[in-house]
């Protein structure tokens, strides 16, 4: 996760067209009983490229662990790969910033795959430590600065902000009554964007930019579910509604 500066939530694109990447991955089916993904929306996905950043191992940042021993890095892939197949299969194209799970990749570098791949969005995958409970996301609100550089752009910003509310709605969506609602905040309210005025991954980013920490890891009750594989799915396909949503300029 990014490590929330405070335990309290706030409340409440352009999109650009670029060539697929290579996949990284056998395409995952649909696991039986799991949510059905939603009518594709051929129209708002068009031409449009989808970065997935599947959260860890990067920097010095390993993520956190589940009580059980499952790493972050591990949700946060599986998560990632039912995403992308979920997206594919809506008409989007997809690049992901590692072809591993155990691949290591700076926050920096994360931000120029999405940027080199003219990315319509950026959603970071990661799962908090924390004492809340549920799911936030994340935008730029400001500027920040790491090595000398200052960003994203304010026209960046602005978008993410919208990207942001977009996938809340997604989320909110679908587990309302199921996962605790934590909403939309900055990265100012994250450990590191405290810090810096963003995160890391935003500040290098040209491209629309949310984190998205899908569930508290550190909790014992959260942790056995997101580590199911029908839950992995219903997750990715809420995302995935939230993209949908991105991409008809809707944050219903």
């Amino acid at each position: 996760g990014v490590g929330a500066a405070t335990p309290t939530p706030n409340s409440p694109p352009t999109m650009a067209a670029s060539p697929t990447v290579a996949g990284v991955a056998p395409e995952t089916p649909v696991p039986p009983g799991a949510r059905p993904t939603a009518v594709p929306s051929p129209a708002a996905a068009r031409g449009l490229v989808i970065c997935i950043d599947p959260g860890h191992p990067s920097d010095q940042a390993e993520g956190c662990t589940a009580p059980d021993g499952t790493t972050e890095t591990e949700v946060n892939w599986r998560v990632g790969v039912k995403l992308r197949d979920a997206l594919k299969r809506r008409g989007y194209q997809v690049v992901m910033t590692k072809e591993s799970q155990p691949q290591k990749v700076a926050n920096r570098r994360r931000a120029e795959i999405a940027n080199e791949a003219g990315a319509a969005m950026m959603l970071r995958l990661h799962c908090d430590s924390s004492p809340l409970r549920g799911f936030a996301v994340y935008y730029p609100r400001q500027a920040g600065h790491k090595d000398g550089f200052t960003g994203p752009p304010a026209a960046v910003r602005e978008a993410s902000e919208r990207l942001a509310q977009a996938v809340h709605a997604g989320l909110a969506g679908s587990f309302h009554g199921v996962l605790s609602d934590n909403g939309v905040k900055t990265d100012l309210a994250t450990g590191i964007g405290s810090k810096q005025g963003a995160l890391t991954g935003s500040i290098f980013s040209h491209v629309p930019v949310v984190t998205i920490e899908m569930v508290v890891l550190s909790n014992a009750t959260e942790a056995a579910w997101i580590e199911q594989p029908e839950n992995q799915q219903s997750m990715a396909v809420a995302l995935a509604d939230g993209v949908d949503l991105a991409a008809r300029g809707e944050t219903r």
